[in-house]
Order: structure tokens, then sequence, then C-alpha cells
């Protein structure tokens, strides 16, 4: 079964009238028990100031297929190493760590709605050299409207 690490943006999108159309079909499959999402302490963290319909969400995947992941001095250092070569600005520690949690825990994907520090073309290519230069596999990074269904009529 996959396992996809998912940032704070995708439970957020859930309720968002720009990203809800594509959020509720991911978190659908979830509850299919088609993958098994991935989350951390720091998007805990994150959700800490979420409304309330957030956080009810949360606490009901929660109960779901999931797996919680730990911050550790592995991912603590590898996200040093994407601000270091800036990869993303200091202020993106946060979104660095989602994205070393997830490589080194061997996500199959991390999903986001956040374009502008994690589902971004130059991004990605940082975070994926500095992955390879550290003896990392490469992490696939998309979005919820990437694991939809889509029928073939032709």
């Amino acid at each position: 079964m996959q396992r996809i690490y998912t940032d704070t943006s995708v439970f957020g999108g859930y309720y968002d009238d720009e990203f809800s159309e594509h959020t509720i079909p991911f978190f659908e499959k979830l509850a299919a028990n088609e993958f098994v999402l991935l989350y951390s302490s720091v998007t805990e963290d994150e959700l800490g100031n979420a409304p309330e319909n957030v956080k009810e969400l949360v606490n009901n995947i929660k109960k779901l297929n999931t797996e919680f992941l730990e911050i550790s001095e592995e991912a603590i250092d590898l996200a040093t190493d994407y601000i270091t070569e800036k990869v993303v600005g200091k202020t993106s520690f946060a979104d660095c760590l989602h994205i070393a949690i997830a490589t080194i825990n061997h996500a199959d994907f991390l999903v986001s709605w956040n374009f502008k520090h994690i589902v971004n073309v130059q991004r990605i290519r940082g975070y994926n050299s500095i992955n390879i230069k550290k003896g990392y596999k490469q992490l696939e990074i998309r979005t919820p409207r990437e694991f939809e269904n889509y029928e073939d009529n032709g």
C-alpha cells in the first residue's frame, strides 16, 4: 500500500473553495483504505491554529489508515541542508521539515497545496538534488488532484 505524507495545506484544502473539489476525493480514497496517510508533529503543530472544522477532520482521519512520524535529528539536519543550499529561505524551515521527514521515512509521495515552497518544479528539483547528494531517494511531490481517478473514454 502506498504511503503518502500529507502536509498541513491538504487538511485546510478540504474546506477551501479553491481546493476542496480535489481534496475531498483524496480523503475519500483514504477512507476506502487505498493508501496510508503519513503526518508528523510538524503537521500537528501547524494545525494547532486551524479552524475547528479542520481540527475535527484531522481527529476523524487519525482513526483511519494513518502513521505518525516523529521529527528526528536526521530530519532536522536534512531540512537545514535545504535551507543552507538555498532551495528556500530560512522562514520556510517547517516546509523543509515536511520534505525531510517524508524523505527519510521513505514516503511514496508528499502531497501539498503549497505551490510557493513545496509543489514547485524548481523547489522539487532543489530538494531532490540534495536528497540524491545525501544518499536518499528522490521524493515524488504532488497535489491531491493527481490522485484522482479519470475515466478513459477513448
